[in-house]
């Protein structure tokens, strides 16, 4: 969601919102300078970046700075939880940057309006038709990231599914698009140093659901160390999903 945010504002220039409530405004810059730059994340944290005239860090961060100045990104990291309050700041960025893309990271740490008490599934619905209703009043997408239940590690693979959308099925009824991220690389199920280096840092991408279009999965390749995503020489939804 970071780097689909980054990639709008920088090369758009399609104003993004990004409303955090798990990481710090400052976490996500250096995240998203490293993706930018092609910086490790880890040697810029630990102070150990090259100035090696022929990998010079310091020259790709500072470029990266200046482009990531002029990129239309709005962080906000307050303890802001409840839907309407965030309803009422994005109405403001719209009407004040012109805003075209909302990221909210992450659902299931919202709030709705009511007391719901221990029924979580009731304010998870809430939050969702909040959210399709931020979308629908401002014409805009919003991208939600959302927590996957503990179920999708008892499957071999464990490629996510819809059943696995934690704590309500309103997420994938009320959302337009729904997509998960699986890399073997992280699957418990099976061991990375047993991986051949082709499958290390590929990532599939599955649409899930889609209500105007195809289903089924795009490959990416992930960079670990600078925390970002690329396309594949060969991408596109042209193979089957399984089923979700």
């Amino acid at each position: 969601a970071l780097d689909i945010a980054r990639q709008t504002a920088v090369k758009t220039k399609v104003p993004v919102g990004l409303f955090s409530l798990e990481m710090s405004k400052e976490q996500l810059v250096d995240r998203m300078l490293c993706s930018q730059a092609n910086v490790s994340l880890w040697r810029m944290r630990t102070g150990k970046l090259s100035d090696r005239e022929d990998d010079d860090d310091f020259s790709r961060i500072g470029q990266a700075m200046g482009i990531l100045s002029e990129a239309p990104i709005y962080i906000d990291d307050s303890a802001t939880s409840n839907i309407m309050e965030m309803r009422t700041k994005a109405r403001r960025l719209q009407i004040e940057k012109g805003l075209g893309l909302l990221v909210i990271d992450y659902l299931q740490l919202m709030e709705g309006r009511g007391k719901y008490g221990d029924n979580r599934v009731q304010e998870v619905a809430e939050i969702t038709r909040g959210l399709k209703g931020i979308a629908r009043e401002l014409n805009i997408p919003v991208l939600a990231l959302s927590q996957l239940s503990r179920a999708v590690e008892q499957s071999k693979p464990a490629i996510p599914k819809l059943a696995h959308l934690r704590e309500s099925g309103s997420i994938e009824q009320d959302a337009d698009v729904v997509m998960f991220i699986y890399r073997k690389a992280a699957d418990r199920g099976y061991n990375i140093d047993e991986l051949p280096a082709s499958e290390k840092n590929l990532t599939e991408l599955y649409v899930a659901k889609h209500r105007n279009g195809p289903t089924g999965k795009v490959n990416l390749y992930f960079n670990e160390e600078t925390v970002s995503f690329k396309n594949m020489e060969k991408s596109g939804l042209d193979e089957p999903p399984p089923e979700f």
